[in-house]
């Protein structure tokens, strides 16, 4: 019997894939919290994942011949949003590092617990192969 890892591990690894995105994100607005006139940015969470989640459904068009087109969707990367800041500076820099740190640590709880799943699941598997 076939194992489907798609229902086997559910969302985890497209969940992985996003927090570490925003881990980057998260780490570019901690750097730049200096930067005049920088923006901090942030991703739409569960928005980027439900689009991480649909890429892995999306039907594929077969191509026939070797002269025809291949056909790709176009992504545009519409979770990417720009922060408000609560308190806003005087040179145009909307990065608070003190939330910045704590939406980072945050995402960081966010993607060991991702992984710990993803782990029990991969224990499992090895486990239910073990027995077969």
């Amino acid at each position: 019997m076939a194992i489907n890892f798609k229902n086997a591990l559910g969302i985890h690894p497209q969940s992985l894939s996003v927090r570490s995105q925003r881990a980057e994100i998260l780490a570019n607005n901690l750097a730049n919290s200096d930067t005049p006139g920088f923006k901090a940015r942030d991703l739409d969470f569960q928005g980027m994942l439900k689009g991480e989640y649909e890429k892995v459904d999306r039907m594929r068009l077969e191509t026939t011949n070797a002269r025809h087109i291949p056909a790709e969707a176009a992504v545009v990367d519409s979770a990417l949003k720009y922060r408000i800041p609560q308190q806003p500076a005087v040179d145009g820099n909307t990065v608070e590092s003190n939330i910045e740190q704590a939406k980072y640590a945050d995402n960081s709880l966010d993607f060991q617990a991702s992984f710990s799943f993803l782990d029990s699941k991969f224990k499992g598997l090895v486990k239910a192969m073990k027995e077969q």
